[in-house]
């Protein structure tokens, strides 16, 4: 006879997800206010949440604390959470300059950790041994097996989608080949995404304070190439998740005299903001007489011209290289308006934006309050995910697969 509708098991994971996104969003969170929000009964839910006590899934932390003087009458309200060290997640996160290898709890809380500095020239077979020794190392440096981790999470930024032999179609990475190989040494359950939509989930999810008002922010991500991240109940939205770089073909200076080799427009945010256009436009100028520093530090030779030589140079007040930089500076501020008012997010969160001394995002802020306003100017957070911890991208990856998304239930049974 034909099934219809959902399953008892079904409806169960659905529940215990519910039950999940609840505690994530907000904190510790009692039965009855779960109940109220669910529009479950109370022993509907007691009887869900019992469930996953026992399985160590969450935890009870004890009575609510009422701010008021006098506390109401009845049944106390116990809170609960989850138990963030119900079990471990690996994190492998691979970037245009890094390969970061990690290990946290389910609340991104960095437990261990190692960094490869990598290039254009780092071959595939580095990438690999590396990640599969610190998988090993992680494991067997913290005394865990298969049963305390929950997966491997691994985040791939897409312009390293070709060199790992990721095929792309219609926009829609296909991880099998990475994954088939990553199987040869592990029976771990993996999880494969766009790193940049990892670091977003990541800004999200491994927040320390909880606001549970706040649904929906964008990501903005600076590297070779610029990437942008769009969520919907703190959800990417699908659209931007499998074109996260279309940022780079934004018209941010329509009166550019130059035209980008790359799209052929003029004023894109490839051709003005990206490391590539800034170092042709630095390169340009580059003389003892418009960068005395600049040219002082590289020695004369411009091929030898690093990021912290330019930062320096910028704070020490070389003439050209401030011209540069606070015209980018002031360009990334029309691209920041512009993500900020066709998508309408609660935050916009910048990572990898530094402009030397001021990571506190002074210079930015003011650009952007130059030409937006104020209101787009308070918009803007700096990532919470440090360069060290990278892998975190990998990890929220794979929390929120085998996590949340399955309410819980054992991935490695």
């Amino acid at each position: 006879m034909e099934q219809h509708g959902i399953s008892k098991l079904d409806l169960k994971r659905r529940n215990r997800m519910q039950v999940l996104k609840i505690l994530k969003q907000r904190g510790p969170t009692s039965r009855i206010d779960i109940a109220g929000t669910l529009e479950l009964t109370r022993a509907a839910v007691t009887i869900i949440t019992n469930e996953m006590i026992e399985q160590g899934i969450i935890q009870e932390i004890g009575e609510y604390k009422h701010v008021t003087e006098k506390a109401p009458r009845g049944r106390k309200k116990i809170l609960i959470d989850i138990n963030h060290h119900y079990k471990f997640v690996i994190g492998v996160t691979i970037e245009e300059d890094v390969v970061s290898v990690g290990l946290s709890t389910l609340a991104g809380a960095v437990l261990d950790k190692r960094n490869l500095a990598t290039d254009l020239d780092t071959d595939y077979k580095t990438i690999f041994d590396f990640t599969e020794k610190s998988i090993h190392e992680v494991l067997a440096d913290n005394c865990l097996d298969k049963n305390s981790i929950l997966g491997i999470g691994f985040g791939i930024f897409p312009t390293m989608y070709e060199k790992l032999g990721i095929e792309v179609t219609d926009g829609v990475p296909n991880y099998s080949k990475l994954k088939a190989t990553i199987k040869e040494y592990t029976e771990l359950p993996l999880v494969f995404d766009n790193s940049v939509k990892g670091t977003a989930m990541a800004n999200i999810d491994f927040l320390k304070s909880k606001d549970p008002n706040r649904h929906n922010i964008a990501f903005l991500q600076y590297g070779n190439t610029m990437h942008f991240v769009v969520t919907n109940l703190n959800d990417p939205i699908v659209s931007y998740d499998n074109r996260t770089n279309f940022v780079d073909k934004m018209i941010i200076n329509p009166n550019s005299g130059k035209t980008c080799e790359l799209c052929g427009r003029k004023g894109c945010v490839e051709s003005e903001i990206t490391p590539a256009a800034t170092m042709a436009k630095l390169k340009a100028v580059y003389s003892p007489d418009s960068a005395p520093f600049l040219y002082e530090a590289s020695r004369g030779v411009f091929e030898d011209v690093n990021r912290d030589m330019i930062l320096t140079a910028y704070e020490k007040g070389d003439p050209a290289v401030k011209k540069i930089l606070d015209n980018e500076i002031r360009l990334t501020a029309v691209l920041i308006n512009n993500l900020y008012f066709s998508t309408n997010p609660q935050k916009i969160v910048l990572h990898h934006f530094e402009i030397g001394e001021d990571s506190d995002f002074t210079l930015i802020r003011k650009a952007i309050n130059e030409i937006g306003g104020s209101l787009v100017a308070s918009k803007i957070e700096a990532s919470i995910i440090e360069d060290k911890h990278r892998f975190l991208s990998g990890c929220a990856l794979a929390i929120r697969e085998l996590f949340f998304n399955r309410g819980g239930f054992d991935t490695n049974n």
